[in-house]
């Protein structure tokens, strides 16, 4: 007699809390069905979070947040209310990688580190593939100010990446923007309305939109430009293949468990010292393998306006945005700016080939006006990946690409 097991769906609220180790709520972790990641949300100020889908007992729910390990958890143990997720943190993302060995001992020689680059270029060609891959991803964008988040894009998004069509040996990326929610906090929400005077950041957007569909034939929805901006970003197989024959620029050290560092570091210096910035890259290789593990970047950005540039009424606005918690910004003249940026990014191994896992970035500025007035923004942004394919992957049509993507408004309390 055979048995037949029903897996059985349901339409349910999903409730929990999410904390850190030493029991912190952590506002803005975005929690989401790995299946249905539409039906997701964020936790508000306490930590806590509650959505509705339609899912199985073991369908699996996603926890995350910036600088932790992301967390697996099945649906049903979300189901009564009282359960408590833990987030753990992760000490590979965003921090710029240590090279802690000595000067003397450092394999620095040209002949050896020549033959070093040469190693780990050979194994980049044969691991990471020239085919069409699709990606289904994740994608968080968070504003802070003064270490609190104020509000949160995420947007649910297919990327098609088309290594064969890129410029300059650089990947093609193609965005198409499915879902998207802008998560705010109610108190700062009400806050940003009133400083904002109702449209400005639609007009902002829609005069980026205009300027970005002249000058590109694969243009996308402005809203969705940082989120294809970081997916993008990190070229690090083209960066490697130009940086290859700058020998004195790289350095090496070996670290635990079998991984070695490769760095390279780069400075440039433009319009007379007015522009500088140095720009390190971080190749985490296995030792013995020279397979890639994980990538990372750092940069450091400096600009000096001699006589400064007086913001208009609509940068005023996005000023008065970035500066809420202080006083209103009635007139400002930018004299400089000064930038951090970490981005980290994860790789996955399907069939033999590395592909994409996770991408992390902090952005870390100052916008410093006349009469010392200083600006900070902070912005943190987490990209996931949820589904890969790998086979028969087409480009996408220029209409899926170019559709604007409606916004749903959430506040959280």
């Amino acid at each position: 007699m055979n048995t037949l097991l029903f897996i059985l769906s349901f339409i349910a609220t999903f409730t929990g809390k999410v904390v850190d180790e030493k029991g912190n709520p952590i506002p803005y972790a975005t929690v989401y069905p790995q299946t249905q990641p539409e039906f997701g949300t964020a936790t508000n100020n306490d930590g806590q979070f509650s959505f509705t889908a339609d899912l199985t007992d073991y369908s699996e729910v996603i926890i995350s947040f910036i600088g932790y390990e992301k967390q697996t958890v099945p649906a049903s143990i979300l189901k009564d209310g009282n359960a408590t997720i833990t987030m753990h943190e992760q000490p590979i993302a965003l921090e710029e990688t240590v090279i802690a060995a000595k000067a003397h001992k450092q394999r620095n020689k040209r002949k050896k580190m020549a033959a070093l680059l040469h190693a780990v270029y050979l194994k980049l060609e044969e691991e990471f593939p020239d085919e069409n891959a699709q990606y289904q991803i994740v994608s968080d964008v968070r504003m802070q100010s003064e270490g609190s988040t104020w509000g949160m894009e995420q947007m649910i998004a297919n990327v098609v990446v088309l290594p064969e069509i890129g410029r300059e040996g650089r990947d093609s990326v193609q965005f198409q923007g499915r879902f998207c929610k802008r998560f705010f906090d109610s108190r700062k929400r009400a806050e940003a309305d009133e400083l904002l005077a109702g449209d400005a950041i639609e007009r902002i957007e829609k005069k980026q939109k205009e300027k970005f569909m002249r000058k590109a034939a694969n243009a996308i929805d402005s809203g969705v430009v940082v989120h294809r901006a970081l997916f993008a970003m990190g070229h690090m197989k083209h960066n490697f293949e130009e940086s290859m024959g700058d020998l004195k620029h790289w350095r090496v050290s070996n670290e635990s468990e079998g991984e070695t560092v490769l760095t390279h570091t780069e400075k440039i210096s433009k319009y007379l010292g007015f522009f500088r910035m140095e720009y390190k890259r971080h190749y985490i290789i296995d030792s013995e393998t020279y397979a890639v593990r994980r990538f990372s970047e750092h940069a450091e950005v400096k600009v000096t306006i001699p006589f400064g540039i007086r913001l208009n009424a609509d940068q005023l606005q996005m000023l008065n945005l970035l500066n809420m918690d202080e006083h209103r910004i009635e007139k400002f003249r930018l004299k400089k700016l000064r930038a951090a940026v970490d981005l980290n990014t994860i790789f996955q191994r399907r069939d033999g080939q590395v592909y994409t896992l996770e991408k992390n970035m902090i952005l870390n500025a100052h916008i410093i006006g006349s009469k010392k007035a200083e600006i900070p923004v902070n912005i943190k942004a987490t990209q996931r990946v949820t589904g890969l394919e790998t086979k028969d992957v087409h480009p996408l049509h220029p209409s899926q690409i170019t559709k604007r993507l409606k916004r749903e408004i959430v506040e959280i309390y």
